[in-house]
């Protein structure tokens, strides 16, 4: 193995965790994948794999190695894309929540694999913050803006969120007409990844935008719990329109407050800060991102 190779090796290890998957994806002996490491490791003069028989972390040493190993091998990507026409090939590790994944990618997913056959996705899912550099991502696709400065950000569209509550809640509680009749609602709360508290409800109204926190009973960090509690009557709940389409349709869901929404809530693509992306992340936002403009910029 030469350096770049023993570079890719080492992120594959970073990503996957396994010194076993790590060499099978490259499709060399787990023993030359110990000696690449061993010996890339007296190239730098410092520890950057803590192993046990379990588990395989960076060492602070090798977490900032990762980082900058990660830039150069997309760079190197990008130059020799740049001068191919050839398809882009590789793994990619995408984070999103199960329901976007489900309703919005899946449908779409065969095209794009058929358009781009050396491409290889897998996806992780759930609302919690993703450690784009220790989870070994890609990119996640979250709602809202990423707080940390070191990270990239790229808008996709925008995703409509609306208020709503179950027939059994309003008929004991009563449907709000407007902002100021929220007295006495209740709301299921969600709490968020970041502080967590429990997050406000946000109402739109000649232009300006208006937070309420309402008492909740029951409040969790998991959007699919939060709609589960929804269509037990358990209080008011806002969301982006198209988690429950399929609700409201069937009149499990009510919409209330139509004329007072939620400001829309932007989907972004957030990936680790290097000066590039490889030629692959640089195709998958390019199709999630026509994916938008097709559905008039709301998934469905």
């Amino acid at each position: 193995m030469d350096r770049l190779d023993r570079l890719e090796l080492f992120t594959r290890i970073v990503e996957g965790g396994s010194f076993a998957r790590a060499a099978q994806e490259l499709r060399v002996a787990r023993s030359t994948a110990t000696n690449a490491i061993n010996l890339l490791e007296r190239e730098t003069g410092v520890r950057l794999l803590a192993r046990t028989t379990r588990h395989v972390a960076t060492t602070p040493e090798g977490a900032a190695f990762y980082r900058r190993a990660k830039t150069i091998l997309a760079e190197v990507e990008d130059t020799f894309s740049t001068f191919s026409e050839a398809s882009p090939t590789g793994h990619l590790r995408i984070d999103a929540s199960g329901l976007l994944t489900r309703t919005f990618l899946v449908p779409h997913l065969p095209a794009f694999l058929k358009r781009f056959p050396g491409l290889t996705i897998s996806f992780s899912q759930g609302d919690r913050f993703v450690d784009i550099v220790r989870d070994g991502v890609d990119c996640a696709l979250r709602a809202g803006h990423p707080e940390d400065s070191s990270l990239r950000m790229r808008k996709l569209g925008a995703l409509p969120e609306i208020t709503c509550a179950s027939p059994d809640y309003l008929a004991r509680h009563g449907r709000p007409r407007n902002f100021d009749d929220l007295d006495g609602h209740r709301m299921v709360g969600f709490l968020s990844s970041r502080t967590g508290e429990v997050m406000p409800l946000e109402f739109t109204r000649g232009g300006s935008t208006y937070h309420r926190r309402l008492p909740c009973v029951v409040s969790t960090d998991n959007s699919d719990t939060a709609a589960a509690l929804a269509l037990q009557g358990l209080g008011l709940i806002q969301a982006p329109r198209y988690r429950f389409a399929t609700d409201l349709a069937s009149g499990a869901l009510i919409e209330v407050l139509e004329t007072s929404p939620p400001e829309p809530i932007p989907l972004n693509a957030i990936h680790a800060g290097h000066r590039t992306v490889s030629r692959r992340l640089e195709v998958f936002l390019d199709w999630v991102k026509d994916l938008f403009v097709d559905a008039g910029r709301t998934p469905v």
